[in-house]
């Protein structure tokens, strides 16, 4: 399974160090970015987000191709994207299948108040750049609903797995 954001705290610890103090001064530490002082630095501001993602996203890129690549060669039948934004960013182009994990909205804010460091106007920035639930459901192919604990999104998740594996691959 490729999982963007382990990526992204993966290049927060090496490759994008250095490049990422090169655009926002005094966000590392110790060879590693500071994810503290980088969010103080970039939140609310737009165009230091959009510079932040001129770094990181092309980097993010690089290991998906490199993991979808690994996966064709090595004969896998499923090969998984864990990506938050991936309808937001068109990567379902990508994909033979699209699923969305789903809760209702009152949940789904008590469990990110449920991280470090998560306040109201991180969670307001998160969502901003999301689309509507709703409208995440209406494109996908297949949505697990998490509202009912997680045995029975394993549940989902396994019968969705044995699906995917049934379906043609899409023309891209």
């Amino acid at each position: 399974m490729h999982d963007a954001d382990a990526v992204v705290h993966k290049l927060y610890e090496g490759e994008a160090t250095p490049l990422i103090e090169a655009a926002f001064p005094d966000t590392t530490q110790g060879g590693t970015v500071d994810r503290t002082r980088l969010g103080q630095r970039v939140l609310g501001d737009a165009v230091a987000i959009a510079r932040l993602e001129q770094i990181v996203h092309p980097l993010v890129t690089q290991a998906r191709e490199r993991f979808l690549a690994e996966a064709e060669r090595s004969g896998a039948r499923i090969a998984v994207l864990d990506v938050p934004l991936l309808l937001e960013a068109g990567g379902d182009k990508r994909c033979d299948a699209v699923v969305v994990v789903s809760a209702p909205a009152e949940m789904q804010r008590a469990r990110a108040f449920e991280r470090p460091g998560m306040s109201d106007g991180k969670l307001s920035a998160i969502l901003a750049k999301q689309m509507p639930d709703a409208e995440k459901r209406a494109r996908a192919d297949f949505v697990v609903d998490t509202s009912r604990g997680f045995d029975v999104a394993r549940a989902q998740v396994r019968e969705i797995l044995k699906a995917v594996a049934k379906m043609p691959k899409r023309q891209r």
